[in-house]
């Protein structure tokens, strides 16, 4: 029989700053937030002991109750990934690195089928083992699902771990089926938003039990393809292994960035930025040795101004010259971003990126040009690793409007140190 743990690491970032600090998570007040953001700063973690006072997760400032003592801790996105590559190091002690599957820096999924003949342990004593080891290393406390397939594992950790004592859940079908047909709501299982149950309720689908007896003719001609993962989930199966993870190679790629602004940008202002994006992603590409011939562009308004503008567009060549693909841009930013309302968020993408050995001219093209960009980009990238992000700017990167410059500083939008 198959067994694996998802192990979560308990509100992981405010754990982390808690333990640098030789604080006890459980017992005080803490938030990550930058407080330069603002009071509308967006708290990436709070302790356990907030949320057993009502203050919710991933809440604003603004929305800790008043006179709450609490520390606030600045983001250090470096410091959690050094914990994070630490405990990953731990598993290994374990378990062999194609049985382990990062899903997010604080929750992986471990394939412990092999391991529990070897070490002569049960999946409840392996877990307690490994996250006894994290927790003497980083003092960090883990919760964890063991299950008999990723799903049920996922639920177990999600659903039961958090109300059992030694922070363990265990399914298989069979208890998934006897303690979870009839749990509500629906959006405590994973893959189940507020956007798919209200689909369900219209069909009169309010737990798991209604789904798995519900005709699949139906599910399939209401939810396409997607009625496939909801039918097997409403069983508590789960085909999906592990290595077919690994195994995964998607046929679509695209090269994204997008940013929400920290104040309202004119028209003008916020093209400055798309100029930044473009230039970070086309840096990527060739970095990468890839290359696209479709673009993808996203403004978003401030609140309430009007509806978001967003287009692609095709363009002649399959390249990565950052000259050719701001042109296309701006041609495309011109053309849909309305200039009369105030710009608070800006996404773009590269689509359909592929090898650049498909690179392509068009009759205009100097080749000659187009070779000596590709040469300048190189030695921007080469000076860049060696000596950081900021090591090379461009004039546009020194306005004040511009943001690249602050943002080579963060890692995944938030601070690094």
């Amino acid at each position: 029989m198959s067994m694996y743990l998802c192990i979560d690491l308990k509100s992981f970032y405010a754990s982390v700053e808690c333990s640098e600090r030789g604080l006890d998570p459980f017992a005080v007040n803490l938030v990550v937030a930058d407080p330069t953001r603002g009071n509308g700063a967006l708290c990436m973690a709070i302790t356990p002991k907030m949320k057993t006072l009502g203050v919710k997760n991933r809440c604003r400032i603004f929305e800790i109750p008043k006179g709450m003592d609490y520390i606030v801790a600045k983001p250090r996105m470096r410091l959690y990934m050094e914990y994070a590559a630490k405990i990953y190091k731990i598993f290994l002690k374990y378990v062999a690195r194609e049985d382990i599957h990062v899903y997010s820096i604080d929750e992986s999924f471990l394939n412990i089928e092999p391991y529990m003949k070897l070490y002569g342990l049960s999946p409840k004593a392996l877990a307690k083992k490994i996250t006894d080891a994290i927790f003497e290393q980083t003092h960090i406390t883990a919760t964890v699902g063991i299950g008999t397939n990723l799903y049920l594992t996922k639920i177990a950790l999600d659903i039961l771990s958090k109300h059992v004592p030694d922070n363990m859940g265990y399914l298989d079908e069979s208890l998934y089926q006897n303690l979870l047909w009839h749990h509500k709501p629906l959006t405590d299982f994973w893959r189940i938003g507020p956007g798919i149950s209200r689909r369900l309720a219209q069909l009169g689908i309010f737990d798991m039990y209604d789904l798995a007896h519900y005709p699949e003719d139906i599910l399939h001609q209401t939810f396409g393809i997607q009625a496939e993962y909801l039918i097997d989930h409403a069983w508590g199966k789960e085909p999906t292994t592990i290595q077919d993870i690994k195994n995964y190679h998607s046929q679509a790629h695209s090269v994204s960035n997008s940013q929400i602004l920290f104040e309202d940008y004119s028209y003008q202002d916020a093209y400055l930025i798309v100029k930044e994006m473009v230039d970070v992603n086309v840096l990527r590409l060739v970095d990468e040795h890839l290359v696209t011939n479709r673009i993808a562009l996203y403004i978003g308004y401030s609140k309430n101004c009007r509806k978001a503008s967003s287009a692609t567009a095709k363009i002649t060549n399959c390249t990565n010259s950052y000259r050719i693909l701001l042109a296309e841009f701006k041609r495309l930013y011109q053309r849909i971003v309305d200039p009369h309302y105030p710009i608070r968020q800006i996404g773009l993408s590269f689509c359909d990126v592929k090898d650049e050995r498909y690179e392509s001219y068009d009759l205009f093209t100097d080749p000659n040009a187009i070779e000596k960009e590709a040469s300048v980009q190189k030695a921007i990238i080469e000076i860049k690793q060696k000596y950081g992000k900021n090591a090379i700017l461009k004039g546009m990167n020194l306005e004040e409007k511009a943001t690249a410059r602050k943002r080579n500083l963060l890692i995944g939008g938030h601070n690094a140190q």
